[in-house]
């Protein structure tokens, strides 16, 4: 039987194919003849390894000349989850390893997708090496100091006040007075203690919003620190209570061209004040022990630096539990609880920091310039807070523990300043005068006290001679403005000279137009028209009812009723001068209303006056022989309107800048009051005026809304 035919057989038999002559007459395979001569097995072995060199050589090339981005490659890989899992198992994706298991892992892309935080080992971990790559030859920035090497930011942490800023609806000031309690807390002698602010036309936050973290008793308007905030004395306006912002700006010293005395050269300096530069040194924040753990600490203190709060408060809780005892670790964490609080602007967090400053300075083996830092930032921060009593405290525990530190004891003036204890302040400075009389700063602060005692000309040499010193924290408006003030009194006319060097040291807006409280780029001029007010219905509609108004004022003018209040911001040389306010700040006074009620209710209708958080609406009468001072008021967001309703014949007016001016009956006066103003009745009969403040008309709507009080 024939065998079966199929492909496997047919495939297994071996038919060697006849061999052919070709036309060389060489003999080759038939079916090497047929193809027309072809490739033979040799070459085909060949030419695949030329492919495969080409190949390898191709890849040795994107190797060597980095043709590909292979990090980049890898790192679009891991953050789409779609990983080569043999490169992964080879360690190849080490550098993704974000939880500090050696491995790269779901946990791992949980932290790279911020879907987890990074443990607080593995940030201590990396801060401790990236502290460890640098150079040891370089120096290290001033940041990265913690135990007491020559640190800019450490020994800014110990400076006297520090303002922070701007902020929240939900801030709301702790009452103050569950910490110390003083005998003058309800004297009615308080100096008012606020700063100076220049407001931009257009603020991207309210005035309100920058207090603390909310609305802390007084108003932030500082420009430096606690002790800068004096009043400027406007007529009849009684000012914000003291407030502090939450930054320290450094005070610069008066130039050369102000104050010959102060001197270019080192050589030239007077000896106290290189003895003064001399005494600057570094802060020594580490006891023994702390030394020994000092890269732990510095690496919690760089998150910190750095702005990574959250993360520095982790590490410092850290710390603290692995070194309960250690002060340096505790005030770490409280300065991170203090910057957390800065930026959550959380009023439980920020006392939270209190609590933690103070737990620091107790423990023991604290050094003593730790536990002056610690308590400092301590008072600063329940300055902030509007807790002027507990810092006042915190401030005398500091002088107790350190009575040599003149620094201490003026902020400590400043502290009874703020919660109106004049007298105590005045002694605390007597001291430190009795001690370093030379100190500037105390001696304008002194001046100032002897001022508001009314012994204007032995407040002049403390503070001029406060000023000359260029000392920190004596370049201030309240300074210039009070010794200028001064000098008036007394008939100086170098009082402008101060005025001018106030000016130009930015304190004033001009030599004239002398006012603290400003928002920026408002037109400025002593004299207005009603049409340029914009507020014409307002002007008219008191000119047509003036007596009306006239009326009802001379109605309240009995003396047994009392309603009219004598003028209380010594601005009088001599002569009488009563007040009865109908609107203050904004906010009506219903009782004086319900004896005017007519007045009342004409000005019920415009905003712009009874509306304007900086000015006042009142009556206001002057006897003959009645002289006022010079002044300005305190902001130049009002304008004042004058509508006279008895005036004599002769012998009254009023001089702003250098031009001067009478009343008349049923005529509105319009000016600027933070310009110089002055005023005279030498009549022989009364004055009597009703003063209507509105806000200056460039104001936007949104400042009129958001503008603190004056």
């Amino acid at each position: 039987m024939a065998p079966r035919k199929n492909f496997r057989n047919q495939a297994k038999k071996e038919v060697k194919p006849a061999a052919v002559v070709n036309k060389n007459g060489v003999k080759v395979e038939a079916s090497v003849a047929a193809s027309g001569g072809g490739f033979s097995g040799t070459k085909i072995f060949t030419w695949f390894m030329v492919l495969a060199l080409l190949g390898v050589w191709s890849s040795v090339a994107v190797v060597w000349f980095d043709l590909v981005d292979y990090d980049n490659v890898i790192a679009e890989r891991a953050k789409e989850f779609r990983f080569n899992f043999s490169e992964v198992l080879q360690g190849k994706l080490s550098a993704y390893d974000a939880d500090g298991d050696g491995d790269f892992d779901v946990e791992d892309a949980k932290v790279l997708l911020g879907l987890k935080e990074r443990p607080v080992s593995v940030l201590l971990r990396e801060a401790k090496e990236e502290s460890a790559v640098k150079e040891p030859d370089a120096v290290p920035p001033p940041d990265d100091d913690v135990d007491g090497s020559q640190n800019t930011d450490v020994e800014s942490e110990i400076q006297a006040a520090v303002p922070l800023p701007p902020i929240s609806d939900d801030f709301i000031p702790d009452d103050s007075r569950d910490e110390a309690t003083h005998p003058y807390e309800d004297e009615n002698n308080a100096i008012d203690m606020k700063g100076e602010l220049v407001e931009k036309a257009q603020p991207q936050q309210t005035l309100e919003e920058s207090k603390q973290y909310k609305n802390q008793p007084g108003s932030p308007e500082t420009k430096e620190t606690v002790q800068l905030r004096y009043n400027a004395e406007a007529e009849s306006v009684p000012e914000p209570e003291a407030d502090v912002e939450p930054e320290v700006e450094s005070v610069p010293e008066l130039e050369a061209e102000f104050v010959p005395e102060l001197k270019e050269n080192a050589e030239d300096q007077p000896k106290d004040k290189l003895k003064e530069k001399a005494k600057k040194k570094k802060p020594k924040l580490l006891n023994k022990f702390e030394k020994t753990i000092k890269t732990e600490i510095d690496a919690a203190e760089k998150l910190r630096k750095k702005g990574k709060v959250e993360e520095a408060v982790r590490a410092f809780e850290t710390l603290v539990l692995q070194y309960p005892q250690s002060p340096r670790c505790r005030y770490g964490k409280a300065l991170a609880e203090d910057g957390l609080a800065e930026k959550m602007l959380s009023n439980d967090m920020l006392q939270k920091a209190i609590g933690t400053y103070k737990e620091a300075s107790e423990l023991p083996n604290a050094t003593p310039d730790l536990i002056k830092a610690t308590l400092k930032k301590r008072a600063e921060r329940q300055q902030f807070l509007g807790r002027m009593r507990g810092a006042l405290a915190t401030l005398e525990k500091l002088v107790q523990i350190f009575p040599e530190d003149m620094a201490l004891k003026n902020d400590l003036g400043v502290a009874h300043l703020l919660i109106g204890d004049n007298n105590s302040a005045k002694r605390v400075y007597e001291e430190v005068l009795a001690t370093a009389p030379s100190d500037g700063f105390a001696k304008v602060h002194y001046g100032f006290i002897l001022k508001s005692e009314n012994k204007i000309a032995e407040s002049i040499p403390f503070l001029r001679d406060g000023l000359e010193s260029g000392d920190p924290g004596t370049d201030d408006g309240r300074f210039y403005f009070h010794l200028g003030d001064a000098l008036q009194r007394m008939g100086d006319d170098s009082a402008y000279k101060w005025y001018e060097r106030g000016h130009q040291r930015g304190h004033f807006a001009s030599v004239w137009q002398r006012s603290l409280y400003n928002v920026d780029g408002l037109k400025a001029q002593p004299w207005w028209t009603p049409k340029d007010t914009g507020y014409m219905d307002l002007v008219k509609t008191l000119e047509r009812n003036w007596r009306i108004i006239r009326d009802e004022a001379q109605s309240v003018m009995d003396k047994t009723t009392g309603l009219f209040v004598p003028e209380e911001e010594n601005l009088r040389e001599k002569g009488e001068w009563g007040q009865f306010t109908l609107w203050q700040q904004g906010k009506k006074a219903g009782e004086s209303c319900r004896s005017v009620p007519k007045t009342c209710g004409l000005l019920e209708r415009y905003p712009e006056a009874t509306g304007c958080k900086r000015g006042q609406i009142k009556f206001s009468v002057m006897q003959p022989g009645t002289h006022v001072w010079p002044h300005t008021g305190p902001t130049n967001c009002r304008l004042r309107m004058h509508l006279g309703l008895v005036i004599p014949k002769t012998g009254c007016k009023i001089r702003c800048t250098n031009d001067t001016r009478a009343w008349e009956e049923g005529k509105v006066l319009i000016f600027d009051d933070s310009f110089e103003h002055e005023v005279w009745q030498d009549a022989d009969s009364y004055r009597l005026i009703f003063i209507v403040d509105v806000w200056h008309p460039e104001l936007t709507q949104y400042q009129r809304q958001t503008l603190s009080p004056i």
